[in-house]
């Protein structure tokens, strides 16, 4: 009677191992299976391809769905993101500007309402007087076109009470010189109109009741009034400060700063009031005939990726203090395939921003490393493209820093040809790793390859469990290309085969995996891709002379 036991076990043990990781309780990151230490909690279901319910009227089951440059703070126990107006299809049109969503567990999130429905009125006011002190004629208020771009939002106490301080960015896309929409049968030799970054404040954000603040500042030009552009493949910019994606941040000190910019010329730092959360410095007129004279007013210039060029390719800072350093975070490329994630640091808040090797990120020295984000694809899935402008958070009452932004899917998933207009809001968590085993406290932040999931901790990740197959990825640049996993055999005896050669040793109480003389950092998130999703473990690091991150994933 043994024999048919053996039979169907053997039927039962394969078809775990070819379909997924079986139950998920079970399997903790390839080890020996052990209870689940949290009975409450569940691998999330939600499928990465939310087109069947990116309709309106079902936003209450969007969770991380339709996520655009999302930003992340901490309010009476929820934390709240907003970003970019935008949704698959445009279902959001309509329904008010910055709409965010909230989470207890930074994995099931619920819809909220956002600041404000109708473009705040100081907007077309600012953009008519600046217009008029140009001696240009008024734009009128029904033929202005209105973007609703990056918003930032952080909790900060103001007069002893603790509110949320949200800087949004609002864009004008006319013409300058003949205030007619941005279109190519429009266009008149002139670049468009400037952008506005204003300010709001809520003690009731889940009533969505925001009381606006106004004007903070707007995209500044260093060539006076000379607004001309050559034709529309002329990116030679002619504002040197392009007032989107704020970055909000206070020092050790308990100063206030402001960083902004995309593209064009870079990074401009603004020392802004505590109280009132507008500019220290009076601005003045928004253009000048120098950079140093507008500079001066509009702000210090802290990085670009290349000082001699206005259409400089990187976007979307965002700061974070830790440890004696200000790390930048920063976007490079066009949004929709190639966008990828990179960190620089500095001791100071007005730089110099050095990358891992040393590069010098506020002189524009070239392109910074390490990579936190790239796409990537990992097999048995279409994997992810345009995953960057993110947020930085540390999760309330913790050491553990959080990653988020969207992931857009691949063009034509499931015969879509609108899938890369699938935006999922990705939240991974950062490890800490060293730039390289010479350099064991030399630490930078790499977000994880798979998303969290607020795992349980099933207790010491053991050397013995680490041996087996992975899918590793090298995450090196190449330009609106998916990085594509291949294999990498850890074997019991210390050496490595398939993507890598050489050997492996793994520290235990630092969660350090060494791969011939690169250094990982190992933690348990679920296996997305994996059918069932299961837990597993992840991988991720580099070396200061790799210019690659390296991230895996143990497979079952």
């Amino acid at each position: 009677m043994r024999q048919p036991y053996l039979f169907f076990l053997f039927i039962y043990v394969t078809t775990l191992w070819l379909t997924g990781c079986g139950k998920d309780e079970d399997i903790p990151g390839g080890e020996k299976p052990k209870p689940n230490p949290n009975p409450d909690w569940s691998i999330p279901t939600y499928a990465d391809d939310y087109s069947a319910i990116a309709s309106w009227s079902k936003r209450s089951q969007w969770n991380l769905a339709n996520v655009h440059d999302p930003s992340v703070a901490h309010y009476k126990g929820y934390y709240y993101m907003y970003g970019t107006d935008a949704s698959y299809g445009n279902e959001h049109d309509g329904h008010g500007h910055f709409q965010g969503k909230r989470s207890t567990d930074l994995v099931n999130w619920e819809w909220v309402g956002g600041p404000f429905y109708d473009p705040p009125v100081w907007v077309a006011d600012s953009l008519n007087a600046i217009r008029s002190r140009m001696g240009l004629e008024a734009i009128p208020k029904a033929s202005i076109n209105y973007g609703y771009w990056a918003p930032v939002v952080r909790r900060v106490t103001v007069g002893g009470q603790e509110i949320l301080r949200m800087y949004y960015c609002i864009i004008i896309d006319n013409y300058i010189k003949s205030g007619k929409a941005n279109t190519a049968a429009n266009f008149d030799g002139s670049w468009t109109e400037r952008a506005f970054i204003g300010m709001c404040e809520s003690t009731d954000p889940a009533g969505a009741v925001w009381t606006d603040k106004g004007f903070v500042t707007t995209s500044s030009s260093d060539r006076g009034m000379n607004y001309s552009r050559s034709s529309l493949s002329d990116w030679n910019a002619y504002f040197y400060y392009n007032a989107i994606d704020p970055a909000y941040i206070v020092d050790p000190g308990g100063k206030h700063w402001l960083i902004h910019g995309s593209w064009h010329s870079g990074f401009a730092l603004l020392e802004v009031n505590a109280i009132t959360g507008k500019p220290i410095n009076k601005l003045g007129e928004p253009y000048a005939d120098s950079t140093s004279e507008l500079t001066a007013r509009y702000g210090v210039r802290i990085g670009t990726r290349n000082a001699s060029s206005r259409w400089q390719g990187s976007e979307a800072p965002e700061i974070i203090y830790k440890d004696g350093y200000y790390y930048l975070f920063l976007a490079y490329d066009g949004l929709d395939v190639p966008y990828n994630t990179r960190v620089v640091r500095s001791a100071n808040i007005e730089g110099p921003y050095l990358d891992i090797t040393g590069r010098n990120f506020t002189n524009g020295r070239g392109d910074s490393y390490p990579i936190v984000t790239h796409p990537y694809r990992f097999n048995l899935s279409n994997g992810w493209v345009g995953i960057s402008h993110c947020a930085i958070f540390q999760k309330e009452n913790s050491n553990e820093w959080f990653y988020m932004s969207q992931g857009r899917l691949p063009a034509n998933v499931g015969g879509n040809p609108y899938s890369n207009a699938i935006m999922m809001g990705h939240v991974r968590r950062i490890v800490w790793c060293p730039a390289s085993p010479a350099e064991p406290d030399n630490l930078w932040p790499l977000a994880l390859p798979e998303r969290y999931a607020a795992v349980p901790d099933y207790g010491i990740i053991t050397e013995d469990s680490l041996v087996r197959t992975w899918e590793h990825l090298k995450l090196g640049y190449t330009y609106g290309q998916q990085n594509r996993a291949t294999s990498l055999t850890l074997h019991a005896n210390g050496t490595l085969s398939g993507a890598l050669t050489g050997n492996w040793s793994f520290n235990a109480s630092k969660k350090q995996l060494t791969l011939d003389n690169v250094i990982v950092c190992v933690e348990r998130e679920v296996d997305w891709e994996a059918n069932p999703r299961c837990v597993t473990l992840v991988y991720a690091g580099t070396e200061k002379n790799l210019n690659a991150t390296y991230w895996g994933k143990k497979l079952k």
